[in-house]
């Protein structure tokens, strides 16, 4: 007995449908691709652990300075829950005057842009990892981005981790952590007005030490490192401010774009 072969208005209904069908796969595997999880969460969270004791003594110490800089409560709390940027908060309280100018306003706000500039860097770094995700997931993520965060990413994701909670939940216990430390300083006044003087400046230089050993990649790697220190620790020498942050940033930038070896 003969098979029957189909009719041509049956073979292009078949293509027909099997064109217009949805990529089904294809969308599954970008989102298995891009993972978020509790378990990641969870591990962001253990992984920043190590650096709360150093952040809730400088949050003292930012919440003490704004009490003595004739700050309200409702102020103090809105700079550290909104702005969320401990270096530059405490820079800024250097700078904090009773009474503003425009002029002032300006300088402030230059100082503390360039303080923060290096976040341009670091955000770059792990752009092809936010890229995976909506803008959406970035923006809220982002908002509790912070050093650590971006030290605690890069080493992740140079063991191979995709996921990541892992970055929302260190940035989201670090703010909640320096959101409640700062008013504790608030309330505590003056009583660790300066880190430097138990040597508590020290914890988070540290902590950054102790986590980039892992991104090691021999002495090849090493060079935009060695740059870097040494363009900042001119730039300190040579000119006032925190203009040596960025500078130095740059100059290692610079220097590992025109190297063959990638890290």
């Amino acid at each position: 007995m003969r098979a029957r072969r189909p009719c041509a208005l049956t073979q292009a209904r078949a293509f027909r449908f099997w064109t217009e069908m949805p990529p089904e796969p294809q969308t599954q595997a970008l989102d298995d691709d891009a993972p978020i999880t509790a378990g990641g969460i969870w591990l962001g969270v253990r992984k920043v652990s190590v650096l709360m004791p150093g952040i809730v003594v400088f949050a003292v110490a930012f919440g003490a300075a704004a009490a003595a800089k004739g700050l309200s409560g409702l102020e103090t709390f809105l700079m550290s829950a909104v702005v969320y940027a401990g270096v530059a908060q405490l820079v800024a309280m250097e700078l904090w005057r009773p009474e503003w100018s425009w002029g002032a306003i300006a300088g402030i706000a230059v100082v503390t842009a360039t303080v923060n500039a290096r976040m341009v860097l670091q955000g770059a770094a792990l752009q092809p990892w936010f890229a995976r995700y909506s803008r959406t997931l970035n923006a809220l993520h982002l908002f509790f981005y912070t050093d650590a965060n971006w030290l605690i990413g890069t080493r992740y994701r140079s063991e191979g981790g995709r996921d990541l909670g892992v970055l929302v939940g260190a940035g989201v216990a670090l703010w909640l952590v320096w959101v409640v430390a700062t008013m504790l300083g608030y309330g505590l006044g003056a009583l660790v007005s300066d880190p430097r003087r138990y040597g508590i400046d020290l914890v988070m230089p540290i902590f950054f030490a102790a986590m980039i050993v892992p991104l090691w990649r021999g002495r090849r790697g090493a060079v935009p490192w060695v740059v870097a220190g040494v363009v900042a620790l001119v730039t300190a020498k040579l000119f006032d401010g925190y203009a040596f942050i960025i500078v130095g940033s740059l100059a290692g930038a610079v220097t590992g774009a025109f190297r063959d070896d990638p890290a």
